[in-house]
């Protein structure tokens, strides 16, 4: 019986190791192990059977080293912790497990500096190509400089021209503002992320321009623009019902809707009785509360899958001209929104 070389304390098995065990060239064993180029199948399972025996793993720092970039994938987002974020991740590795590739993801928490470090540690790597939700244009522009394919997902910000995926904030955001104006409501409070990005831009867009549709005033003290990390975002919102007593919440990230259906909680406002609530994305909690809140639900999954596509493309033809795909939203109305209660 062959015994594993690193079971005793020696260095791990080389190829050569695998290729003796197996009774066939270094060039051979190579191939069967990366199913590329001709094997004969008696010598691929001649392979295969010697590498389970010896507890043979391919040496991908080398093969790196060798082939100057790898077969795994960046990925930076902006929150680890925000479901919506996972399910980008999931739709992104989905993909690129069928072409054979593998991803690290990186949170940059919305911080530019830690999106460029995170883009320099995939140089580091050599990856072949990264996925951001970008912060800023910084990261896209040093990974282009070093041949690396970047695609941006959910936000467009690179100065460098690059293939991107988003979704219809806009559309997304007018459909939830005009399902709350088509019910009668016309002090709709508007929670948005304090930001210049597109999707927070395009969100608060998409509210003025129902309101305009609707021909109703926007009162801008019915809008709150809360940062990413506030402490307080709670508290302004609580501040919010206090003073300017809207009829209707629409919270423009599943966050914000998040923070705004626990201060309903804690003041006992029912929903959607007294406020009718509308978050932005979709999330699992949504619809296991009561009443289930009524939300825009992005294709999130679809999203992170058609953003690892445009890299693959991109990896396969450099050249090819750059691509910007925008999935459409739906609006899935539940029961935390009905009609404002009669002013006594």
């Amino acid at each position: 019986m062959t015994m594993n070389p690193a079971a005793d304390g020696r260095q791990p098995p080389t190829l050569a190791d695998l290729a003796r065990e197996a009774g066939t060239s270094a060039s051979t064993a190579s191939r069967a192990l990366s199913a590329r180029g001709y094997v004969s199948a008696a010598a691929r399972g001649r392979v295969l059977e010697a590498a389970d025996r010896l507890g043979y793993v391919p040496n991908a720092s080398a093969r790196t080293l060798k082939q100057r970039t790898s077969r795994v994938v960046g990925v930076v987002v902006s929150d680890l912790g925000n479901p919506f974020y996972a399910r980008l991740a999931h739709g992104i590795e989905q993909t690129l497990r069928e072409a054979d590739y593998q991803m690290v993801v990186l949170g940059d928490n919305s911080e530019s500096a830690e999106e460029v470090a995170g883009a320099r540690t995939f140089i580091a790597m050599r990856a072949p190509g990264v996925i951001l939700t970008p912060v800023a244009g910084q990261a896209a522009a040093i990974l282009a400089a070093q041949g690396i394919a970047v695609v941006e997902v959910d936000r467009q910000v690179a100065d460098v021209e690059c293939d991107a995926v988003v979704i219809d904030n806009e559309g997304g955001a007018e459909a939830a503002t005009a399902h709350l104006l088509g019910l009668g409501h016309r002090r709709i409070a508007l929670l948005v992320a304090d930001t210049t990005l597109t999707t927070d831009v395009g969100r608060m867009t998409g509210y003025r321009r129902a309101h305009r549709a609707a021909k109703v005033t926007v009162d801008d003290r019915l809008i709150v623009r809360i940062r990413f990390d506030d402490a307080e975002a709670e508290q302004r919102i609580d501040a919010l019902l206090a003073n300017e007593a809207p009829t209707a919440i629409f919270a423009a990230n599943n966050l914000l809707a998040e923070q705004a259906w626990r201060v309903l909680r804690r003041r006992r406002l029912r929903l959607p009785k007294q406020v009718s609530l509308v978050g932005f994305d979709d999330v699992p909690w949504m619809e296991m509360v009561e009443p289930g809140i009524t939300a825009v639900a992005q294709p999130t999954v679809e999203l992170g899958r058609c953003a690892a596509r445009l890299l693959l493309r991109r990896l396969e033809d450099p050249g090819c001209p750059s691509t910007v795909e925008r999935l459409d939203p739906t609006l899935v109305i539940r029961r935390s929104t009905a009609p404002p209660a009669e002013t006594p």
